[in-house]
């Protein structure tokens, strides 16, 4: 038994045109059916379609919870997206994708369909857990961004609670984000913490990197460990302690060894002699390392995952490869 309590906007409405809107799934045969066996009741009383409709009454109908389903009108656009995703979790609350180097995170006016979040988003529809036409849906929302040729873990907010929480654990440093980078060069420490200011200006397309605080300025932290050398190229972990734009890139660019095959802030010469155009960067790992509660998401406190191929590493250090 379902119980509605009929608005303003009805008042004055027969129960079949209401049934016929809010029931779309129940032809007319059907309804017939429910009216010889008294399944409507209206303030109590079995009522008929002719029964007119008031604002405030209480109508209720006694049949099965499938007669209630309204038929989803099909997306046209996602209903016919290939998803093509890796996906390394997934639970009700948000979903962790390995997004390949190549691949945008968002749209934009030149590239629609070819991107995480559209993937996900047809995934999701797909299989019926997202409807972009529901009255109360949330857009699947990516809570860390990589750049287009930057490789590695995503996550992806599925409700609006999941993502307050993930944005706000991000936040508080809750999350460990640990990635891959190959860079040029030696380093004088084997590890140490880069801490600076990222430089963003509107009207460029980079960053730039100060020692101290400066207009439009925001501090950057990154902890780094090398773990080997070979051919003039040094394998490092960073762990992301605040998250800026082009944050690895750029500091290292400023430290004095640029990510291999990153043109962009590095020396095309050096990367063409290597070989690489794309920079050789990948969030690799994550650890959700919760001090504090998170709600629906504490199932997840002190869970680890870790991307399962970083092809850049089989290339040039293939005994960290997995």
């Amino acid at each position: 038994m379902k119980e509605f309590i009929i608005a303003a906007a009805d008042d004055g409405r027969k129960l079949e045109k209401w049934l016929i809107r809010e029931m779309p799934a129940v032809g007319m045969g059907m309804r017939q059916k429910l009216y010889r066996q008294k399944c409507f009741r209206l303030n109590g009383a079995h009522v008929k379609g002719d029964a007119r409709l008031s604002k405030g009454d209480v109508l209720q109908i006694y049949a099965s919870d499938a007669l209630f389903e309204k038929p989803r009108r099909e997306d046209p656009f996602l209903s016919k997206i290939q998803p093509r995703l890796s996906i390394l979790y997934e639970d009700e609350n948000l979903l962790l994708a390995d997004k390949r180097p190549g691949l945008m995170a968002h749209p934009d006016a030149h590239e629609k369909v070819n991107t995480l979040i559209t993937h996900v988003q047809a995934y999701l529809y797909q299989k019926g857990a997202y409807d972009p036409a529901a009255p109360d849906a949330f857009a699947p929302a990516l809570c860390n961004r990589l750049d287009r040729f930057t490789g590695g873990i995503e996550i992806i907010a599925k409700t609006g609670e999941a993502m307050r929480i993930l944005n706000q654990k991000i936040r508080d440093r809750e999350i460990g984000k640990f990635y891959y980078c190959i860079a040029l060069g030696r380093f004088s420490r084997a590890e140490g913490t880069l801490d600076n200011y990222i430089v963003k200006s509107p009207e460029a397309k980079k960053v730039s990197v100060s020692p101290r605080m400066v207009p439009n300025s925001q501090r950057a932290q990154t902890r780094y460990r090398v773990l080997a050398h070979r051919d003039g190229l040094s394998l490092v972990e960073c762990e992301l302690l605040t998250g800026r734009t082009h944050q690895i890139r750029a500091q290292m660019a400023y430290s004095g060894h640029p990510l291999l095959g990153d043109n962009q802030y590095g020396d095309r010469r050096q990367n063409e002699a290597y070989g690489r155009s794309a920079q050789a960067l990948y969030a690799y790992r994550l650890r959700f390392a919760f001090r504090s509660d998170a709600g629906p998401l504490n199932a997840l406190t002190g869970r680890e995952f870790v991307a399962p191929d970083v092809r850049f590493l089989s290339e040039y250090f293939p005994e960290y490869a997995p």
